[in-house]
């Protein structure tokens, strides 16, 4: 058993899915969000630099720590090794999700 864990994070953001991989995943300090810590993008000091991947990079660069909404979150997965992270398009065209809200004020869990 590896003494480190790594942890695939699929999320939709904008229309589009993104899959993100951190060594650090939990429910964090805000209500109704997911922190993950520690994201691992590919090396880039290699020679090959994919492009999909260096655009997520890019996007989260100089990034300590993200807040995901619960809502937001398709799958956490904890993997043996890094993969590629990439931003796809959500398949179906022109249908998405509704925003939900996980905790409704005033409330008492009856739905009254």
């Amino acid at each position: 058993m590896p003494d480190h864990h790594i942890f695939k994070v699929a999320f939709m953001n904008q229309g589009k899915v993104y899959e993100i991989y951190a060594r650090s995943v939990g429910h964090g300090e805000l209500f109704g969000f997911l922190e993950v810590e520690e994201l691992i993008f590919g090396e880039r000091t290699a020679l090959l630099v994919d492009p999909a991947e260096e655009r997520i990079a890019t996007e989260f660069s100089g990034v300590k720590r993200t807040f995901i909404p619960l809502h937001s979150v398709v799958r956490i997965d904890e993997v043996e090794k890094k993969g590629v992270s990439k931003i796809t398009n959500i398949e179906g065209g022109n249908v998405t999700q509704f925003p939900m809200p996980v905790y409704t004020p005033g409330s008492d869990g009856r739905g009254k």
